[in-house]
């Protein structure tokens, strides 16, 4: 069975995220995302676009909300091998306390994982380097470089000043 035009055109969103979420906020040149997205060939661009446009109007609009959270931040943490201590350990590596070379932010009170891939996000738009991540019990936390600390800061509250609340 041969999919139609609107299954193609969903199926090649999954793939995009951000264009799923620029449709939903209405920001898109349908043709332009047509011919992005592979859809068909210059002859039927349009029908590629008017199904895109049919897509975005039976979605929700796109919106976001601000998340209520205490974000601070602690430098010299260190990588330790082996261990399951400090605020962010995973796959026995810790990081903790102490004279190392990095900073963690700490974002406490309304976070889940919605939370984290805006900050996440947000991190990559301001070229802070994510040393790691993690997210669990209304906690967020980010490992990041020393210098990148300030920075990393204020991403993660204007990122939580900002989370959709659709997918």
């Amino acid at each position: 069975m041969t999919e139609t035009l609107a299954e193609r055109a969903r199926d090649a969103l999954r793939d995009h995220p951000f264009l799923d979420a620029a449709l939903r906020a209405g920001v898109v040149n349908y043709a332009a995302a047509a011919r992005f997205l592979d859809l068909a060939d210059d002859a039927d661009v349009e029908a590629a676009a008017t199904a895109l446009r049919r897509y975005a109007d039976a979605c929700e609009a796109y919106a976001v909300e601000s998340r209520d959270a205490r974000v601070t931040m602690e430098s010299g943490l260190g990588r330790v091998e082996g261990t399951g201590e400090g605020p962010l350990a995973v796959n026995g590596v810790g990081f903790v306390p102490g004279e190392g070379s990095l900073t963690g932010i700490l974002a406490a009170g309304d976070v889940d994982a919605a939370a984290l891939a805006v900050v996440l996000e947000r991190l990559a738009l301001a070229d802070v380097a994510v040393e790691a991540a993690g997210v669990a019990d209304e906690a967020l936390f980010v490992v990041v470089g020393r210098r990148d600390g300030p920075d990393a800061l204020r991403a993660v509250e204007a990122a939580l000043d900002a989370v959709p609340t659709t997918a």
